[in-house]
């Protein structure tokens, strides 16, 4: 005659049934999701957001056109200006809005810079990209709408909440980094969402401008850029707009227009810094890494200290260099944003003369 269970070994026996194969995939989708670190760590930069302070004045939204070509600690070092760039790869306007949304559960930034390169853009271009941005943000309404609004055809929401289930294939591209960093924390690829980028390609040769059977932006990309309006003017936060510089990809005089109409309708400044490329002083035969596209450290100081100088005087953003609130953090920043300028150029000079 078999034994019967007692109740509390059934309990214990289901319990093991559930909790063993969520361990399992627990630890599996840890191994599995990719890491971002020394490869392709742009993936990394909307994370990184939740674990810095909370207090910066400044919030820069938008594409590779503000995480590369403005240095964040550069304006601290000119001018105690305190900001984050929220930045992503290809970022979308609504993208953008839906991280300002998110941003604002957060801290409450006095300033809200937007880059205006993604008004052109009027559909995601893949997976990849919505990743680089959706990956990275913790779970919210912002996140969900994010994803509503950008997902491809091949996208399903599950995959966001579970990744194995859009990575448990990548068995053949693990290395060393994807165990390591399973269960440890990794390192910062930014400086307060800025990727530094050393080393000179210059601009020899400009790429011929290609006419457009259409100049206007979608009426979506509009819409959400007044969604971003209205939340600054809802939060008491003060919208700049800014074109960053660049060679290309070309910024036509007709979008151009339309941001320059739009700004005067609503009070609003907008730098156009490809027309003010020579004024921020910058040369393309030495501060871009990249053939004009974007630019380097060098270049994005540049930038930085032209973009410092208008916050302090039009839109009275404070000095906190002498703020033991602030210094503290921006000084160990600062000597962190030395160090790996002067080693990655010691690398790209080591690499060159070779």
């Amino acid at each position: 005659m078999k034994k019967k269970l007692s109740w509390y070994r059934i309990f214990f026996r289901v319990i093991a049934l559930i909790l063993i194969p969520t361990l399992v995939i627990g630890v599996l989708q840890r191994i599995l999701t990719p890491k971002y670190v020394s490869s392709i760590p742009e993936g990394s930069m909307i994370a990184e957001y939740y674990d810095s302070p909370k207090n910066t004045d400044v919030l820069i939204l938008g594409d590779c056109e503000v995480y590369e070509n403005i240095s964040n600690v550069a304006m601290y070092q000119n001018y105690g200006v305190t900001s984050y760039t929220r930045g992503s790869s290809e970022q979308l306007i609504w993208q953008s809005y839906y991280l300002l949304e998110d941003t604002l559960q957060y801290q409450k930034p006095k300033v809200v810079i937007l880059n205006v390169l993604a008004l052109s853009e009027a559909e995601a271009k893949s997976e990849a990209y919505n990743r680089m941005t959706l990956d990275g943000m913790r779970w919210s309404k912002s996140k969900r709408a994010s994803y509503e609004e950008s997902k491809t055809s091949k996208e399903n929401l599950l995959s966001y909440y579970f990744p194995i289930l859009r990575y448990h294939s990548r068995w053949s591209e693990l290395s060393s980094e994807d165990f390591k960093y399973a269960f440890e924390k990794k390192p910062l690829v930014t400086s307060n969402g800025y990727l530094m980028q050393v080393g000179v390609r210059p601009v020899t040769t400009v790429p011929k401008t290609m006419p457009l059977s259409d100049y206007d932006f979608s009426q979506r990309n509009m819409d959400y850029l007044d969604k971003i309006r209205q939340l600054c003017e809802d939060h008491g936060a003060q919208l700049l707009l800014m074109k960053a510089p660049s060679i290309f990809p070309h910024w036509y005089d007709e979008w151009d227009a339309q941001v320059v109409d739009y700004a005067k309708a609503h009070n609003i400044t907008y730098l156009n810094m490809v027309k003010d490329a020579e004024k921020i002083g910058i040369d393309y035969s030495k501060d871009t890494f990249d053939y004009g596209q974007h630019l380097n450290v060098d270049g994005s100081e540049k930038v930085a200290k032209y973009l410092g100088e208008i916050l302090k005087t039009k839109y009275n953003v404070e000095d906190r260099r002498n703020d033991p609130t602030y210094s503290t953090y921006w000084n160990d920043l600062s000597k962190r944003y030395d160090e790996e300028k002067a080693a990655k150029t010691k690398a790209w000079e080591s690499s060159n003369a070779k």
